[in-house]
């Protein structure tokens, strides 16, 4: 799961994200108005975390932009302003929560998880598709009610393609989905073919079908055989 912070406070957005790396997200950073305009036009996040006062901007301006392009990413905010006109007006123009500063990285955390899980999976702690079954709090996986070991990239990857059934999806979206802004230096397009050869072996090993189907100069689709 991808998540963009948006904050201009480089010791709370490093705070940030280092404590959500470590809880499994892959976190890109913008501190400026215009650096977070670019990426959101640029990229998809699945939540979207946003200070108000930025440098050479406001944050409800993200969130319109957001709105404008029908992006599908949550939306938290984080503001020190704390006035009951700013949450309603938050809320209103299309954000999911409001954070007031200071806030415990734990409770964010938390709050990330919910957000994502209610948007992107129902609200339910487990994703099923098929014979595929993963427990989202817990970071695991089933394939026919048999537990399986995935690494970190694995386990990302398969929820990339869970949350895209029968989309053709290039190199370069899983890559960038999986690294951020460090893709380019991890060899990325060889790691993705790498990373989906080992969840295809992994998958069909516990009894699964060959699900991923790849695409002559496009890339892959997760989809019924």
């Amino acid at each position: 799961m991808k998540i963009l912070v948006v904050e201009d406070e480089k010791g709370l957005a490093e705070s940030i994200t280092d404590y959500l790396s470590r809880e499994g997200f892959v976190c890109e950073v913008a501190n400026t108005f215009w650096q977070a305009d670019e990426k959101i036009s640029l990229y998809q996040y699945d939540c979207t975390i946003v200070d108000l006062t930025l440098p050479d901007g406001n944050g409800f301006d993200i969130i319109q932009t957001l709105k404008k392009i029908a992006s599908a990413t949550g939306i938290i905010i984080i503001s020190a302003r704390n006035t009951l006109e700013d949450k309603l007006k938050g809320l209103e123009i299309g954000s999911d929560d409001y954070m007031t500063k200071p806030f415990h990285l734990s409770e964010l955390n938390a709050r990330v998880k919910s957000l994502i899980r209610r948007r992107n999976f129902g609200g339910n702690n487990d994703m099923i598709w098929k014979d595929i079954r993963v427990n989202l709090p817990a970071r695991k996986v089933f394939i026919k009610d048999i537990e399986t070991t995935l690494s970190r990239k694995e386990y990302d990857l398969l929820l990339y393609f869970l949350s895209n059934i029968d989309v053709a999806l290039t190199k370069e979206s899983i890559a960038e989905h999986l690294w951020g802004d460090n893709m380019d230096s991890a060899d990325s397009l060889d790691m993705v073919y790498s990373h989906i050869k080992n969840l295809r072996r992994k998958i069909v090993e516990k009894g699964g079908k060959d699900y991923i189907q790849s695409i002559y100069g496009i890339g892959y689709k997760f989809t019924a055989p």
